[in-house]
């Protein structure tokens, strides 16, 4: 009977701590994400700026000469976007997923990449001053030939460009 009751006991406490951890967590469980989805659509010379576009998916999406100045793309996913000439001066991408992702001649100046996940992505003539690439998973062959431009620091994070590439 004693067994029984410290079974029950047991059970009710385990019920109210995983309730009270339901209702004291900022973001329930049940909660919807707000989601924003521009794949495989032409977005060529729109206006982004200082948006809020946290966790958006352009995957396939055509963005020549996009304006994302001051956009916040934390943990966006950008996978085999075309980026030609857009500016993302100051943009923070965070976390973000981007993945063959074409930035030739973009403009990346003060641009937060932190932990972003940058493969066969390509940065041709890219403005990247300033540009914060701390834990970013980035090509060999595109560090090299970024290395070779790299200068300034970004004014948020106080990352040298150079050093959150790893250049020598």
């Amino acid at each position: 009977m004693k067994k029984i009751w410290l079974r029950f006991l047991s059970l009710v406490l385990i019920l109210c701590l995983a309730f009270l951890w339901i209702m004291l967590n900022p973001r329930p469980a049940f909660a919807q994400a707000k989601t924003i989805n521009y794949s495989n659509t032409n977005l060529e010379n729109r206006d982004f700026s200082n948006a809020d576009l946290e966790g958006a998916t352009f995957a396939a999406a055509e963005m020549r000469m996009a304006n994302f100045q001051g956009a916040n793309l934390t943990n966006a996913i950008l996978s085999q976007g075309v980026l030609l000439k857009a500016n993302l001066e100051g943009a923070n991408l965070t976390g973000a997923l981007i993945d063959q992702v074409t930035f030739d001649g973009a403009n990346l100046k003060n641009a937060i990449f932190k932990d972003a996940l940058m493969t066969r992505s390509r940065f041709y003539d890219a403005i990247i001053t300033g540009a914060d690439f701390t834990d970013a998973l980035i090509d060999r062959y595109q560090i090299s030939l970024m290395c070779k431009k790299a200068d300034g620091i970004n004014p948020v994070t106080g990352a040298s460009t150079r050093e959150s590439l790893g250049c020598r």
